[in-house]
Formats: C-alpha cells, sequence, structure tokens
C-alpha cells in the first residue's frame, strides 16, 4: 500500500473534531439582578472581590465550596482553586468567546471539576452549555473593594521573595478607585493629572441617552463647578458616562454632587415627550462624543 493510501486512511480513521462555532451577546449579565455592577467590576474596577452562591442542584453536586468573584486573578487566569477548596473566577481575562457569561460559568464548572489546589484548565472556546443565569443564585453582589490584589494570596504565601516581587509590581499599576454610595455601579477614580467617575446605567441604551439629553439640553450634564462631561462609552449593551474631575478633590467629596446628578436623571427619566429640537442637537453631540479608551 503506498504512503498516499496509507494517509488518506488515518485521516479517514480519525474522528473530525465538530468546530466550536462562537456567538457574539451583546447583553451577556442581562436578567442578573446586579447587572450594571457585573459590567463594572469587569471594566471600571481593578482589584474588587465578591462572593457568589451556587445553584443547589451544583451544591449538591460538588458540594458547598466557597466562590469568590474576582476583577482579575493572576496572569489573568480564568479560574482557580485553593487547597482548602475555594474557588475563585476572574471577570478580566485573556482569552474569551462572544458570550462573557458562558465563558465564566465555564471557568466555574472547570473549578468545580477539579481537586482542590490543582491548576484549573478552562477551553476559550467553550461552545454551547449553561450560563451564570443558570448555575448561580441571583442577587445583589456584596463588593468588597481592596487597594491590592493581597486577597488572592493564602496566610504566609507573601513571606515568598518572587510572590512579593510579582505582589507589588501588579498593585503598581491599580490606580485608586472607590466605589460610590450615592448611585449603582458608580465608580471615582484617579489617574495622572486627573480623577473621573464613571457610571454604569442600568437602562437601554435609547432610554439613557435620550435623559442625557435632556441634561445636556438644560445645561446640567456636568457634576458641579471644575468638571466636565468628557463622553461615554458601551459596554456589553449600557452606556457608562465619564467626567472630568479635579485631581486634588478627594472621592468622598463628589457623594453629594453624584447624588445630586443621579436625581436630576430619574427625572429625566420620567419624561415621555418626544425630544424637542434642542433635545435633538444635544443628542447628536452626545453621539459624537464617544469614548474608545476607559
Amino acid at each position: 500500500m503506498s504512503k498516499r493510501r496509507k494517509n488518506q486512511r488515518a485521516v479517514e480513521a480519525t474522528p473530525r473534531r465538530e468546530k466550536i462555532r462562537d456567538i457574539f451577546v451583546p447583553r451577556p449579565f442581562e436578567g442578573l439582578a446586579d447587572e450594571p455592577e457585573w459590567i463594572a467590576l469587569r471594566e471600571l474596577v481593578p482589584a474588587a472581590s465578591a462572593p457568589l452562591r451556587l445553584t443547589p442542584e451544583l451544591v449538591e453536586e460538588y458540594g458547598d465550596r466557597p466562590v469568590t468573584l474576582a476583577t482579575v486573578l493572576p496572569m489573568a487566569a480564568p479560574a482557580m482553586t485553593k487547597p482548602d477548596g475555594r474557588v475563585f473566577i476572574g471577570l478580566q481575562r485573556h482569552q474569551q468567546s462572544g458570550d462573557v457569561s458562558r465563558d465564566l460559568a465555564e471557568a466555574l464548572l472547570c473549578a468545580l471539576r477539579t481537586e482542590p489546589g490543582g491548576q484549573v484548565t478552562v477551553p476559550p472556546l467553550p461552545g454551547p452549555g449553561p450560563r451564570l443565569q443558570d448555575i448561580l443564585v441571583d442577587g445583589p453582589l456584596e463588593i468588597t473593594m481592596h487597594e491590592g490584589f493581597d486577597f488572592w494570596l493564602d496566610p504566609g504565601a507573601a513571606d515568598d521573595p518572587s510572590v512579593q516581587a510579582s505582589l507589588e509590581r501588579a498593585n503598581a499599576a491599580i490606580y485608586p478607585t472607590v466605589r460610590l454610595a450615592a448611585a449603582r455601579a458608580a465608580y471615582w477614580c484617579q489617574v495622572p493629572e486627573k480623577a473621573h467617575v464613571r457610571w454604569v446605567l442600568p437602562e437601554d441604551e435609547d432610554t439613557a441617552l435620550d435623559a442625557l439629553s435632556r441634561l445636556s439640553a438644560a445645561g446640567t450634564l456636568t457634576l458641579g463647578e471644575g468638571t466636565r462631561f468628557a463622553g461615554m462609552f458601551r459596554a456589553h449593551g449600557r452606556l457608562v458616562p465619564v467626567w472630568d474631575l479635579p485631581e486634588d478633590v478627594p472621592a468622598a467629596d463628589w457623594e453629594a454632587p453624584a447624588g445630586a446628578f443621579a436625581e436630576r436623571y430619574a427625572e429625566m427619566l420620567e419624561e415621555k415627550e418626544p425630544l424637542d429640537a434642542a433635545g435633538r442637537r444635544a443628542r447628536q453631540g452626545l453621539l459624537g462624543r464617544q469614548l474608545t479608551l476607559r
């Protein structure tokens, strides 16, 4: 038999891998009670964590293992397990499909199947399967903000010089970020030479844009003296307006202005009449100020 014939038979005998199709989901966190906070933790916040609750079916199958949602894990890993059985999943990771919710659910399931303390292997494209909405007991996220990534580590781990050096490098890249109490999913952060407030709006894009347009036409789109509405960007199907602030004013001082703006915004959401000419011009101006950098 010729070599070509042998190779042909070998190919025919090898089962073909089913090609995994990637599907884009524009609102991966839709249906979760804290959708804006999920978006904020993925897009805005450097270091934060929140406990998650598995459905009773998964608890029965894998045990009641503590699960922690983290903004980012070491080396941007999708998941990791601790020797005591704790599971961490990372929102901000390198490889992902078009459905973030499916990615995170698969990472969590892979971690649950992994022996405690073992290395978790997660496929880059998970294919069809359960999503976060299917495997978690939904509810508001109990978010803890962190100044650094020490929450990754087990007690005593930072005593290792190499671990300490890696941790210092990671912490040095963090911009100070504060979660504001005045509005859900609103965060203050300080970057070189300025500060920002960024707020993930819960409403659909058209509704939110109309409300912002009315505020712009009325001249009440800023957070007060010395502030500037910088623009907005889209994140997972929601709008995120951004304000530039003076860098020397602490986060706590922006609670009242942010709360006042949230009240003005809520009033504009109640307006049901179509935008007038000034509102339409303001809307076009806002559309021209969409940001690409976050």
